[in-house]
């Protein structure tokens, strides 16, 4: 599992090495993660100058309580909802970014779907397919905010379980949201889709952890965007072969399975002709008695 987890890390990382290939394509895929990383900074800016207000009017319980127990409560309260709105805040951002620069992208993945060898033959989803993707990203984003937020405000755990779960959840995510291009140019069934995530699990958590740590790095998420396009492409070339590999193993430990069965049953055929035989074959008659002397 542990060696799955840090070949999808690597997989991100072979992202970036399209830059020595294709550094102009590159380079246009981070004009959309520029928009929208300003959008989302004008968005979050303004609840994080406000946050004092936001915990003072979500917290009023609190007026009471002594300092500095006050200040500690609020204050870890603030850092939880913030977190949360970052969580929320990389979803959106990968839809935006995708929804945005599509055209971008696309050359990208099919650029590296060349490099990779056997293309497929569509471009995958189209633009409406590309925003309704993205709609559903913010709708699981909002549920992944939500799930951070309430464990961030566990008591003494909350601090730690909160962001790594965000992490996790958010991982995931964008794993799934970067592949569905390949997917779709593929014409994979939701069925299809689950069984090679389902196969792939740790490597698809790798892949998408270390890509959230990356766009939680302030400028990061601009950076990233490109290579994790180009490693996504990667990623879902590498679960299919697995999946493929996978396959082929267990009919090959199924032709054995049978072999080894038909042996058994010869060994045990010819064990029962053998005692038969052995049945069938008339008793040899006792030697004669030695004569005696005369």
């Amino acid at each position: 599992m542990i060696r799955e987890f840090v070949t999808g890390v690597r997989l991100l990382l072979r992202g970036f090495s399209v830059w020595r290939t294709r550094p102009g394509l590159m380079a246009l895929g981070l004009v959309p993660a520029v928009i929208a990383l300003v959008l989302l900074i004008a968005a979050i800016l303004p609840l994080v100058l406000g946050m004092g207000s936001i915990t003072a009017w979500a917290t009023p319980f609190a007026d009471g309580w002594v300092e500095p127990w006050r200040s500690l409560f609020r204050t870890a309260v603030g850092f939880v909802i913030v977190a949360a709105a970052v969580f929320l805040a990389s979803a959106v951002f990968t839809a935006l970014t995708l929804t945005i620069g599509d055209p971008f992208y696309q050359r990208i993945w099919h650029a590296v779907e060349v490099d990779l060898g056997d293309p497929p033959p569509t471009d995958g989803g189209s633009f409406w397919t590309t925003i309704g993707e993205g709609l559903r990203l913010v709708v699981l984003g909002v549920l992944i905010a939500i799930v951070v937020l309430i464990a961030g405000l566990l008591p003494l755990v909350g601090g730690f379980v909160g962001p790594v779960l965000g992490v996790v959840l958010s991982g995931r995510l964008l794993a799934r949201e970067l592949t569905g291009r390949a997917f779709d140019a593929r014409d994979l069934t939701p069925a299809d889709r689950a069984a090679l995530f389902a196969g792939s699990r740790a490597r698809v958590l790798g892949f998408g952890v270390a890509t959230q740590l990356c766009f939680l790095v302030p400028g990061g998420a601009v950076a990233v965007m490109p290579a994790a396009v180009a490693g996504s492409t990667m990623l879902s070339r590498s679960m299919q072969e697995r999946s493929r590999s996978m396959q082929e193993r267990s009919r090959s430990m199924q032709e054995r399975s049978r072999s080894m069965q038909e042996r058994s049953r010869s060994m045990q055929e010819r064990s029962r002709s053998m005692h038969n035989h052995d049945v069938a074959a008339p008793s040899a008659p006792p030697p004669p008695p030695p004569a005696g002397p005369r």
